[in-house]
């Protein structure tokens, strides 16, 4: 792995400081909102924004690329990003914040679909698993250190928002000077929603719900911190357990998820997800209880993302696999538009425990759903074989989680063993 590094170092290191503007920005306009007394309904609108901005830009970004080429368009797009994170304090209002998030959201889904593009051509087929798991742990390890540079500043000034501008605008200068030159492009044709429902609806259901999930994760968390009366520090903290607990447990759950029925274990890691967000919920004002239930969802809801997308490729032949991984990102994106929205509503009905019922309700969904579809469909009733487990960023693009699925099979059929024995 050490090696991977080293050969890709620019296009890691690139990521990783751009994954610290990305974690930045989220987390300060949450507290930055609360402290010039925006509404919840106002925050939530914005949060929301980014999704809808990164939901087009996973459309429109691949013909950008190949009108004009993956260097003008990293270029551009990077360029924008600094300066909108950069006009954020100049620019205090709620509908000018939501056009930013709209434009940033476009600007780094199609920065990463660049650079996920440029891994895929800097990697070889012996190393490129490992360069998927170097890129998800680079990824990670930027927001939480985000969250050390918010607990370290001050929320109310200028300073944090110049920051993210900075590690963003300096994030383009290695990859653009160090990587290879450009690689071919070539978008694949997405998969018709019917189809994608027809092939697994449990799939596209708690595809759906996680985006809820995971929009509220990476937009009100810091908002409900702030609500509840912890201080920076400890909702960097808070925040930072999501982040951690989605890393360590990706591995230990793609483990268990090629070793038994996946169906089974999809309705597992919903279901304790959902009794994590009840703990906070049902005993609130304890910062450790919030911190136990933040790591809970966080470790059972980022690996049920990639869990999701294995289970439905399960049910499909091989072609079909990089359209579907698209499809059930678009699918997941409409789920973390509405995500923010929604929360918001709860927490302004309900109070801000509202939070922790809404990500309850989101998983518990997925789990019961899943449970009746053990009483519509057999697991025997699969006629392809079952595919490995890729580890899979909520943060990334429809690019990576195609090519990890591509890597993840290509490895097992050299290893010349059955993927996943259920």
């Amino acid at each position: 792995m050490f090696q991977v590094f080293t050969g890709s170092w620019a296009l890691f290191v690139g990521m990783f400081m751009l994954m610290v503007g990305n974690g930045l920005q989220g987390t300060l306009l949450g507290l930055r909102g609360e402290a010039e007394g925006f509404s919840t309904l106002s925050l939530s609108i914005v949060m929301s924004a980014y999704f809808l901005g990164f939901l087009f830009s996973s459309r429109y970004t691949p013909q950008l690329i190949r009108r004009v080429g993956h260097v003008r368009v990293f270029a551009a797009l990077g360029s924008m990003v600094s300066a909108v994170l950069i006009a954020y304090p100049v620019l205090i209002d709620p509908w000018a914040w939501a056009v930013g998030r709209v434009i940033i959201g476009f600007c780094f889904c199609g920065v990463y679909i660049t650079a996920e593009s440029w891994l895929n051509d800097a990697s070889s087929n012996e190393n490129r698993g490992k360069s998927l798991s170097v890129y998800m742990i680079v990824q990670m390890a930027g927001i939480v250190f985000a969250q050390w540079i918010v607990s370290r500043g001050d929320v109310s000034g200028y300073v944090l928002f110049i920051i993210p501008s900075i590690m963003v605008s300096l994030a383009f200068a290695p990859v653009l000077l160090s990587v290879k030159p450009m690689p071919a492009f070539e978008a694949t044709k997405p998969m018709k929603l019917r189809d994608l429902i027809s092939a697994s609806p449990l799939a596209c259901v708690g595809m759906f719900m996680l985006g809820g999930v995971f929009s509220a994760q990476f937009g009100m968390s810091a908002i409900y911190g702030s609500r509840v009366g912890l201080t920076v520090g400890e909702i960097s903290f808070f925040v930072s357990s999501i982040y951690v607990a989605a890393l360590v447990l990706q591995y230990p759950i793609g483990w268990l998820s090629d070793r038994m029925d996946r169906r089974t274990l999809i309705i597992w890691v919903s279901l304790v997800g959902a009794a994590g967000s009840m703990i906070a919920f049902l005993v609130p004002g304890y910062f450790l209880l919030i911190v136990i239930s933040g790591a809970i969802v966080g470790g059972m809801s980022n690996p049920l993302y990639a869990l999701l997308i294995a289970y439905l490729n399960d049910y499909l032949e091989k072609e079909d696999m990089a359209a579907a991984s698209g499809g059930l990102l678009f699918i997941n994106g409409i789920g973390a538009i509405l995500g923010p929205l929604t929360v918001g509503l709860m927490m302004d009905v309900i109070g801000n425990n509202g939070f922790w019922l809404f990500t309850g309700i989101m998983l518990a969904a997925v789990g019961t759903y899943g449970l009746y579809r053990t009483t519509q469909r057999s697991r025997d009733e699969i006629d392809t074989e079952a595919v490995p487990y890729a580890p899979v960023s909520a943060a990334s693009t429809p690019i990576a989680a195609e090519l990890a699925q591509e890597v993840y099979i290509e490895e097992e059929a050299a290893m010349g063993e059955d993927p996943a024995p259920t």
